[in-house]
């Protein structure tokens, strides 16, 4: 097949190791590799880790024509660079309804366990005004956008029927957060609150038949069968 990459006005791609896994989309390099992932998505930027990648991100995204700035959801290891990248490179930001006081905040809610509140210190960034928010029916980039709360409340998840890719966020993990290693799971409980919907929303995408599943932590999977296989035998 054929695949085409997003490109600048100036004729770049983004760089620095960013790896082609669709038309028109690309995985950017991080540190250690798949363990917190970003996605340039056509003209969109999906994602943005820890306040710690911003640096990163805007070295391999330098000369790509970005329109916005996309969150799966509005845990802080996937906003913690989008107020600095949103400034930086004027983008609005999107996220979904029931995100967005999460994606806007400095602080930790007031009943986070104490991890999550030493998490927030690590790697939290500066709140940041969402510019619109997308939900279910709505298409940017060439991708579908789907609802697939539990994870977080507001969710999303970007599908494109026509070669079936899949970016799922965190409903999934595709590698295991303890040892780094390819390995499909469900999110750890302690950053979900909600496991039974969330397990809803997987089999919903496993429904799909996805044959590329870009995952928010570990490395793409291009084998829809196995994604089918594991979210058949899950309990939350």
């Amino acid at each position: 097949m054929s695949v085409s990459q997003p490109r600048a006005q100036d004729g770049t791609a983004p760089g620095s190791g960013a790896e082609r896994v669709a038309d028109g989309v690309w995985l950017l390099r991080g540190r250690p590799r798949y363990a917190i992932n970003v996605y340039v998505m056509g003209d969109v930027l999906v994602d943005a880790a820890t306040r710690h990648a911003a640096k990163r991100i805007l070295q391999q995204t330098r000369g790509v024509a970005l329109s916005a700035h996309l969150l799966t959801h509005g845990h802080l290891d996937h906003t913690g660079s989008s107020h600095e990248l949103c400034q930086t490179l004027n983008l609005p930001l999107l996220c979904g309804e029931a995100d967005r006081t999460a994606v806007e905040s400095d602080a930790a809610p007031a009943d986070a366990p104490r991890l999550l509140r030493v998490e927030h210190r690590l790697w939290a960034g500066p709140g940041h005004p969402v510019s619109r928010t997308l939900g279910e029916g709505d298409e940017i980039a060439g991708f579908a956008v789907l609802e697939v709360p539990g994870h977080s409340p507001g969710h999303l998840a970007f599908w494109r029927g026509r070669d079936r890719v899949l970016i799922l966020g965190d409903v999934l993990f595709g590698l295991s957060p303890a040892t780094g290693r390819p390995d499909l799971r469900l999110p750890p409980n302690l950053f979900t609150p909600d496991p039974e919907q969330n397990l809803r929303s997987a089999r919903r995408l496993a429904e799909l038949e996805p044959e590329l599943i870009c995952f928010g932590h570990g490395p793409p999977l291009r084998d829809g069968a196995a994604f089918r296989e594991f979210v058949s035998r899950a309990r939350a």
